[in-house]
């Protein structure tokens, strides 16, 4: 596990390896650009050049101030954002980012050396697509960095619209309408609602769910899932509090309703 003083040596090693395995200089032609915001200099050191040996542009930050700065000029293809910050809290930056159209969809993996859960639930609420607590293996950031890019990855052959009543869902342009506007979801609660509605009448339990999201670093028995279901409701539902769209089925998890509104013409 990665820890200030061992965990930092024990990278520096990995780092080291990766580096003198790899033929210097080499290319690669679809470089993701990653941006880490991290107000501990060694662990930022220590990760952004971990992760340039496995392929990436990283650039980083140690301060909200300079994180805004870096997201305001340059285009990024995931967030990896520290939680506790010297100017400020990292959920505020993460609130500030779903509030803005540009970066809605940045996929974001928030880190944090706080352990409570409900860290880990404000920071889905608010739009995080992950949650590593520290301290951590550096390969399982890696592979979670993988899986956000790999999720937010155009789909080539995804180019249905699936309908339902007042609520499309459009997998090639990965965007939700209802009544033909747009719906303020994140691309993890996107890839949630495809796999409700792509089951439309069928109970899908929350294991179902977990393992349909091929990859999203979701605990079956946390309350990960609810959070986003409940965030996707409150996007796509005329009531939340009385869904038609994202039943729940009482101990046994969520079904997407085929027929939604009122003036849908029954299948």
């Amino acid at each position: 596990m990665l820890s200030p003083d061992s965990g930092l040596a024990a990278l520096a090693l990995q780092c080291a390896v990766m580096s003198n395995s790899r033929p210097a200089h080499q290319a690669h032609p679809m470089t993701a650009r990653l941006l880490l915001i991290d107000d501990d200099a060694r662990l930022s050191a220590m990760v952004g050049e971990y992760l340039r040996n496995s392929g990436y542009t990283v650039e980083t930050a140690g301060s909200l101030a300079a994180g805004r700065e870096l997201l305001t000029g340059d285009a990024f293809d995931a967030l990896v954002l520290d939680l506790m910050l010297p100017d400020g809290d990292g959920l505020d930056l993460c609130r500030e980012l779903r509030s803005d159209a540009r970066h809605r969809q940045l996929p974001l993996l928030m880190l944090t050396a706080r352990g409570e859960p409900m860290d880990r639930i404000v920071g889905l609420e608010l739009g995080a697509d992950d949650y590593l607590p520290k301290p951590f293996e550096p390969r399982e950031l890696l592979a979670r960095v993988k899986a956000l890019l790999r999720r937010a990855a155009p789909q080539p052959a995804a180019d249905d619209v699936l309908r339902f009543g007042h609520l499309e869902v459009d997998l090639g342009a990965r965007v939700a309408r209802l009544n033909g506007t747009i719906c303020d979801l994140t691309g993890h609660q996107f890839d949630l609602l495809v796999v409700l509605a792509q089951s439309p009448g069928r109970v899908l339990s929350r294991d179902q769910i977990m393992d349909s999201l091929k990859g999203h670093p979701l605990e079956a028995f946390d309350r990960s899932i609810d959070v986003h279901i409940s965030r996707i409701r409150a996007v796509i539902e005329e009531d939340p509090k009385l869904p038609r769209r994202v039943l729940t089925v009482r101990g046994a998890g969520y079904v997407f309703a085929r027929k939604q509104d009122a003036d849908e013409s029954p299948e």
